[in-house]
């Protein structure tokens, strides 16, 4: 069963990691929580396979890579990352989009080279 819908109220994922910002369903019941403990739990994974990109999906609170939905549950999409995008940029995993698989293969072939 797909979890209910949630947004950043606040100023994306990396605000939400420094304890600035939440994560809440569209009932309102704070998430937050459940979204940094998937983030880290991402990021043991990525760390232990090794890991040098990733490529998530676009505008969700979690893994957006460049937009995030506003927060206000409008359908509206700003600029920002998600909670797992953030944390996995901060060590080091560059993140791209599904909108993004040719920049994503070309930074492959770079770390390749």
């Amino acid at each position: 069963m797909p979890r209910p819908p949630a947004e950043i109220e606040g100023d994306g994922g990396s605000a939400v990691l420094r304890g600035e910002a939440k994560v809440f369903d569209e009932s309102g019941r704070d998430v937050t929580t459940y979204f940094v403990t998937g983030a880290n739990e991402a990021l043991r994974v990525a760390e232990n396979q090794d890991v040098r990109l990733a490529i998530l999906k676009e505008g969700s609170p979690s893994c957006g890579s460049s937009l995030i939905h506003d927060g206000g549950f409008t359908g509206s999409l700003i600029p920002g990352m998600g909670v797992t995008t953030a944390l996995l940029e901060n060590h080091g995993i560059k993140v791209f989009s599904e909108q993004q698989i040719q920049e994503a293969d070309d930074f492959l072939s770079q770390l390749e080279a």
